[in-house]
């Protein structure tokens, strides 16, 4: 894949993960809009707390395998096939996300223990991630699912 076909899939991980942020941060709002504060994490393996990092996991997988078929039906050049290298791509996406954020969630459990923030600022953070999550899933699926003339 060449340096300008980079540097496009770049831009547009970029544009998707900002559109991606916003529109979760709205979505969030609504559906936390009662809390006045709301914990980045609680010290349970079974959350039945609302948090954020709790909130930004599920969210970042759902996200993750979405976004990996979007980005596979947008592609109009050459790209692989859809089963079983697609539904592959989507559950490694999201076993990835996954062990990444979970891993997060109880380094800061760990080092930082509940900390309760706004909702302003929670949902914020729930946002960065999922823009982080739509930009790379986007990235990363388009550069695996578009055939260049080296795969061929």
């Amino acid at each position: 894949m060449n340096t300008e076909m980079k540097s496009k899939l770049r831009k547009g991980a970029v544009k998707t993960g900002v559109i991606n942020a916003i529109i979760n941060i709205v979505i969030q709002y609504f559906l936390l809009r009662g809390k006045a504060t709301i914990p980045i994490s609680v010290d349970s393996i079974t959350n039945t707390t609302e948090t954020v990092l709790g909130t930004a996991v599920m969210l970042a997988i759902t996200l993750s395998v979405i976004l990996t078929f979007i980005a596979y039906f947008s592609i109009k050049e050459k790209k692989m096939s859809f089963f079983p290298n697609t539904v592959l791509l989507a559950l490694k996406n999201g076993f990835v996300t996954f062990g990444i954020l979970t891993s997060l969630a109880v380094l800061w459990q760990k080092y930082m223990g509940t900390v309760a923030v706004s909702l302003v600022v929670g949902i914020i953070i729930i946002g960065v991630i999922a823009g982080l999550v739509s930009g790379f899933v986007n990235y990363l699926t388009l550069k695996e699912s578009i055939i260049s003339e080296e795969k061929k």
